[in-house]
């Protein structure tokens, strides 16, 4: 803690050292992820106050982890004794909302939910919705480059994002990206801090897109005997246009079904789909859904009937988490594997004599298996990160990939490494190198 005071004279502000406050800043949500208290915590309230912090902890090698809100599900905030974390939840301000251009200009700690709601008042939106969206932040979400329900649909953070403030591990402050719609002058230097977990440099203000609010949507669902009918559905839904594409198996199911009975005591799968445009497709949806084997659905325009309709998937991984300790995982693939899929990993889940649910985002093939084991199960904890790695490389087999969404952080560097040639490899080593030559900036997370 030697750099503490020296830091607190440079910047004229008082840092946070008391152990049992920094603890809870030094981790995000990962259970099985690593970290220490970190040294200091820095509150942050301004891009100036960054950029002096990050100045000085390069010079003397000191490494700085970034904290959005911590909802993270990766250990990409995780940090270690040596560390200073600077947090960004003081930097809440939604600098400017301007619906003739549709854009919206925010610094790094405004709260997805709080943004979406501000915009509301000019008939606008913004579309971004992880399922975190009640308490992360617009930062931790370019981040991750973070996605939700309605990707399939209006796509991830990186579509919605236009320009960025970046603080860069030297203290120096660039711009990148513009307010404009389109921008081709420079290389695409904007998409490769989105999703960069905080790796190459500290992003500060965000300008996005908003757009028309869309209308309150209607809302399919229908139960299946099985997942692969189901899934099989999906791919055929996606001819609709929905605003969200859901699945669930039997697995997590029956255990919504054991905490809140809904009704789905037969049901093998679930697929939920919302439209907020062509509700007139409604009957044609059905009749899709029936030409796999449904064996019961409803579609209804009411907007009132959505939350009740969609109750099940919000009961998805609260239902699991009863059960036990939970390790939820997130993978991407193709979306007519989502079948071959869940039939592997339900004979993992029997190998390792583990529960494992499985729900997610049929539309584009991002699922969350959801490993639950007894607490305090040293062992059955031990069964658990092996099927969360057998679960990624079955992913990876069947041309997927270790994150859709919640990110790599420090808890799937070896198996994102799987995925990628040496000379990808070696690309993003030299693009880390100079950004980051004193390599301060969220060490040992997302690269390999």
């Amino acid at each position: 803690m030697s750099f503490v005071a020296e830091l607190e004279s440079h910047l004229g502000v008082s840092l946070i050292t008391d152990p049992d406050i920094t603890s809870t800043y030094s981790k995000d949500q990962a259970p099985f992820a690593t970290y220490s208290p970190a040294a200091a915590v820095l509150l942050a309230r301004t891009t100036e106050e960054i950029s002096k912090a990050l100045a000085f902890c390069s010079a003397r090698k000191i490494p700085v982890v970034t904290r959005g809100a911590g909802s993270g599900l990766s250990g990409g905030a995780n940090a270690d004794s040596n560390s200073l974390v600077i947090s960004l939840e003081k930097m809440n301000q939604i600098i400017e909302i301007d619906p003739a251009n549709q854009l919206a200009r925010v610094q790094a700690g405004v709260i997805n939910l709080d943004l979406d709601t501000a915009v509301k008042e000019f008939g606008m939106a913004y579309l971004p919705d992880p399922a975190s969206r009640d308490w992360s932040t617009l930062g931790g979400n370019v981040a991750t480059n973070a996605g939700g329900m309605c990707c399939v649909k209006y796509g991830v953070t990186s579509h919605h994002v236009r320009a960025l403030k970046v603080v860069l591990s030297s203290g120096e402050v660039i711009e990148v990206g513009k307010a404009t719609k389109k921008f081709v002058t420079t290389l695409d230097l904007m998409h490769l801090f989105i999703g960069s977990e905080g790796t190459l440099g500290i992003v500060t203000e965000i300008t996005v897109n908003i757009v028309p609010r869309p209308k309150s949507p209607a809302t399919l669902i229908a139960t299946f005997p099985n997942i692969s009918q189901a899934a099989a559905a999906s791919t055929e839904l996606l001819k609709y246009r929905p605003s969200m594409l859901e699945i669930i198996d039997q697995t997590t199911l029956k255990a919504v079904e054991e905490w809140h009975p809904l009704g789905f005591e037969v049901a093998g799968s679930i697929l939920l789909m919302q439209l907020d445009e062509n509700f007139e497709v409604g009957d044609a949806a059905i009749a899709t859904c029936q030409l796999h084997g449904m064996i019961d659905g409803m579609f209804s325009t009411d907007p009132g009937d959505a939350a009740d309709l969609i109750r099940v998937r919000k009961l998805a991984y609260p239902a699991l988490e009863r059960l036990g300790a939970t390790l939820l995982d997130d993978v991407a693939l193709p979306v007519t594997k989502i079948a071959e899929f869940v039939g592997l990993v339900e004979q993992l889940a029997v190998k390792h004599q583990l529960t494992i649910g499985i729900f997610g985002h049929a539309g584009d093939g991002n699922m969350h298996p959801t490993i639950v084991h007894d607490h305090g199960d040293t062992d059955g904890e031990k069964r658990a990160k092996s099927a969360f790695s057998e679960i990624v490389r079955i992913a990876q087999a069947l041309g997927g990939s270790a994150s859709g969404e919640h990110g790599i952080g420090s808890i799937k560097r070896e198996l994102a490494a799987d995925e990628l040639s040496n000379s990808v490899i070696d690309i993003q080593r030299g693009i880390k190198k100079l950004l980051d030559p004193a390599g301060i900036l969220n060490p040992g997370k997302k690269l390999p």
